[in-house]
């Protein structure tokens, strides 16, 4: 089932990267992290300021993804010292509004000058545009410099995605292995079963028309009608050409999640309709359930692996 040396493979969902990139003016670091979705669904979180970078962010993600939730983190810090500055005002605001809770509540304790240069709004960037300073030319400098990193942990993604893909191909062409060795184990028994079968077939109506008058060609179309019900051998093919596609999706290129599932759904209704036949008598049709089942038990297990697979 599975080729001496597959080009390519299913992609996972399941993947982290991040990418740093720095400047004379900022240093720049994009985190992505992704897992399982049906969808593509996409959380972007950018510092204040940079709100109108999201736009072409998006469109790089979604040109580069196909499924799965992806958290993209945009972290912007300034690398030169005169690119930061205190907001007086602010700083202003808050010791008013510390000096008024000494009074009110009789405090005693020393400002601590760290924890009021942590405060929201006491420190930024110079320039009235916050990380961006002032100026179109500094804004598109601090965009190419953020697509650029986030080009690089794009690509750190792919490859984790890669490499957990390839371990998924692993384990599903395991259980396809797994799956054919049951179906030739059915098709073996049935093949086995059929001259006891029919026999029994033509005991048992024979037993329920004793004494009856029945046209001999009408006889022979009966038992002929009761065997077909009891037939699997177009399940057992269609299951095994399930198999096979499935085999040839997991070793190429592209989004093949969605057309896994579809087939995993077709391999599920065969296994189904094999087991509401089940045709065989003795330990033979136990055999065949008991094959059936554990079909069924494969194709579950596949399911789980593909709900992964972009």
């Amino acid at each position: 089932m599975k080729p001496a040396a597959a080009r390519h493979s299913v992609k996972s969902m399941t993947g982290y990267a991040e990418a740093r990139g720095e400047s004379d003016l900022w240093l720049v670091r994009v985190a992505l992290r992704s897992v399982n979705h049906r969808f593509l669904d996409l959380r972007v979180r950018l510092p204040e300021g940079l709100e109108g970078f999201e736009p072409p962010i998006r469109q790089l993600l979604r040109d580069r993804l196909v499924r799965g939730h992806v958290e993209m983190t945009l972290h912007v810090e300034a690398t030169r010292a005169g690119t930061v500055r205190v907001n007086r005002e602010i700083v202003s605001a808050y010791l008013q509004a510390i000096e008024e809770l000494r009074r009110e509540f009789k405090l005693t304790q020393e400002l601590d000058l760290a924890a009021l240069l942590r405060l929201p709004g006491v420190v930024g960037a110079a320039g009235s545009d916050g990380l961006l300073g002032s100026g179109d030319e500094a804004s598109e400098r601090l965009r190419q410099q953020v697509i650029a990193c986030l080009e690089e942990a794009l690509a750190h993604l792919d490859e984790m995605r890669h490499a957990e893909g390839r371990a998924l191909a692993d384990e599903m062409h395991r259980l396809l292995a797994s799956v054919q060795q049951k179906i030739a184990q059915v098709q073996s028994l049935v093949k086995r079963s059929h001259p006891a079968y029919a026999a029994r077939l033509k005991t048992r109506l024979e037993e329920l028309l004793a004494g009856a008058a029945m046209d001999p060609a009408r006889l022979a179309q009966e038992a002929a009608l009761l065997a077909d019900r009891a037939d699997v051998d177009e399940e057992l093919a269609r299951l095994l050409s399930h198999v096979e596609q499935f085999g040839r999706l997991v070793t190429g290129a592209g989004e093949t999640g969605k057309k896994l599932d579809f087939l995993l759904q077709e391999m599920q209704r065969e296994a189904n309709t094999l087991l509401s036949k089940t045709p065989g008598l003795g330990a033979d049709g136990l055999a065949i359930t008991e094959a059936g089942l554990q079909i069924k038990a494969e194709i579950e297990k596949l399911r789980e692996q593909v709900q992964n697979v972009e």
